[in-house]
């Protein structure tokens, strides 16, 4: 069996961040392990030998390296969906599965698929361009504040536009998009959902997040989350039905919106490692990449039990810092207990760009609260 598994061609589609740590994953089980990425010196060439050049947009390159591989797996979604169709249709294995990939891609879709499906998430309009929002706005047909996300290629904060008055509509973005109602809520939860070859699903526990308001990225990451056993369950449950719904394989990170009145709604989802997953390489039985390797290859999941409390920050640039990176402070927060840093390896900084980040663990959450704040105010990436 391990001879077997050991032996499959594993073709991961970025070579990121996310990239790296799959690599570093499977590395531990000496898997055959390959990526598809611009350039060797991103942060997965560092560690994964077996780096092809190419772009993971472009269908040729996606096709020419995946043609030899067992399974093809994603660390970002906005690859070549035609290439994996093909890839799919000569019989290899692709997961998440084309058909997902489709509609996670376009966030217009993404909604309608919740609707379709009497998945709660946020009342939605569709707008073909920014002249059509406007002219809705002065008919009266969409109402004041709302949260405009461009339907395909917002990543990392991009794409999102929040509209609260008429001098804000300046700030509109080019293009078709998704108009939101600006949902009044208490708390940002996320919960990851494994789901197997097999149909079986685990769920790690809820996470809560904390955004940074000038970059949109997430700042703070707390787990357990600080909801009722009772929302808990309510969360796990919503995340396996959204999981089962799309029939995806693999990691789905689901990030939720608990509203004032108590209602859990969907806001997007990630069908790959995720941000609000990275806390779970030191706080849980299992990391969320060994559990998307162990899903896409027919291993049995792993335990998602919490081990111990912890605190995720992201290391952000500097603002006013774009170069080589040098990471103030670093060594001041390696000498505390329970602090783990993990630097991508990107040589370059530039304002609010992701370079690494620091997960906190502690006997209490509060003990963890600490530390992180110390990391938060110590640990500066500069140039």
């Amino acid at each position: 069996m391990l001879k077997q598994f050991t032996q499959q061609k594993i073709g991961i589609l970025g070579g990121g961040q996310l990239g790296k740590m799959l690599c570093q994953a499977g590395s531990q089980w000496g898997l055959d392990l390959s990526i598809l990425d611009e350039r060797p010196d991103f942060p997965a060439g560092q560690v994964c030998p077996q780096f092809t050049v190419g772009h993971f947009r472009q269908a040729e390159d996606v096709l020419a390296f995946g043609k030899d591989k067992d399974v093809i797996t994603i660390e970002i979604e906005h690859v070549s969906v035609e290439a994996l169709e093909q890839l799919e249709q000569e019989g290899i294995l692709v997961y998440p599965g084309p058909a997902v990939l489709r509609i996670i891609q376009d966030k217009g879709l993404q909604k309608e698929f919740y609707r379709q499906h009497q998945i709660p998430t946020a009342p939605f309009q569709l707008m073909a361009s920014s002249d059509a929002i406007r002219f809705a706005v002065k008919s009266g047909t969409l109402k004041l504040p709302f949260v405009q996300k461009t339907r395909e290629a917002g990543y990392d904060g991009r794409g999102v536009a929040v509209i609260r008055n008429v001098e804000d509509l300046e700030k509109l973005l080019d293009g078709p998009s998704l108009i939101e109602e600006l949902v009044a809520m208490s708390k940002e939860i996320a919960v990851v959902v494994a789901r197997d070859i097999h149909g079986e699903v685990k769920a790690f526990p809820a996470v809560e997040m904390v955004f940074h308001e000038e970059a949109n990225l997430v700042e703070f990451l707390s787990c357990p989350a600080a909801i009722t056993a009772e929302q808990e369950s309510i969360a796990e449950a919503l995340a396996i039905q959204v999981a089962q719904a799309f029939g995806t394989v693999g990691l789905l990170a689901v990030e939720l919106f608990l509203t004032d009145s108590g209602d859990f709604l969907v806001n997007e989802v990630a069908p790959r490692p995720h941000n609000s997953g990275h806390h779970t390489i030191e706080c849980c039985e299992t990391s969320q990449y060994e559990q998307h390797l162990r899903a896409i290859t027919g291993l049995p999941l792993g335990s998602t039990r919490l081990i111990r409390p912890g605190i995720m920050l992201n290391l952000l640039g500097e603002p006013g810092y774009t170069g080589a990176a040098i990471y103030e402070g670093w060594d001041e927060c390696i000498e505390w207990p329970g602090v783990h840093v993990h630097l991508y390896g990107k040589a370059e900084t530039r304002p609010y760009r992701k370079m690494g980040h620091v997960t906190v663990v502690a006997d209490t959450l509060e003990e963890a609260r600490d530390r992180a704040r110390f990391v938060r105010d110590k640990l500066k990436v500069i140039a």
